[in-house]
């Protein structure tokens, strides 16, 4: 069967709440919700739309991530301490190899597109 393009948000996707490991918390204890609409037959390649309440974890990108918030505000914080505020309607790309911090400071929501390299991937 050939493969064929598939328009997202025309389906009801069942959510998949959870909490972060204890370890990744650094404030507060956000429940997050992931609806994937997504992804391809190799498991590296993901699209969908995440949420979260507010709080604070340490983040470290083994993948490439582009998302468009569409509510919210969260704060990204790289491991030198520089600040990047997202809202509503801004896009960000956040590369594989980023460490930092993640705070929600209003619940946020955003789509994403992810795409986790394999071994033969290298920089």
């Amino acid at each position: 069967m050939m493969p064929r393009p598939l328009r997202l948000n025309d389906r009801t996707l069942e959510p998949r709440h959870y909490h972060l490991a204890a370890e990744k918390l650094l404030g507060g204890n956000p429940r997050q919700t992931l609806w994937m609409e997504y992804e391809d037959p190799t498991g590296r390649f993901f699209v969908g739309t995440w949420a979260s309440e507010v709080g604070k974890w340490s983040i470290d990108y083994s993948e490439e991530e582009y998302f468009q918030v569409l509510e919210g505000r969260s704060v990204i914080t790289d491991q030198g301490g520089r600040a990047v505020t997202v809202v509503a309607g801004e896009s960000m790309v956040i590369p594989r190899g980023f460490r930092g911090t993640w705070e929600v400071v209003e619940p946020t929501r955003k789509t994403f597109v992810i795409y986790e390299p394999g071994p033969e991937d290298t920089r």
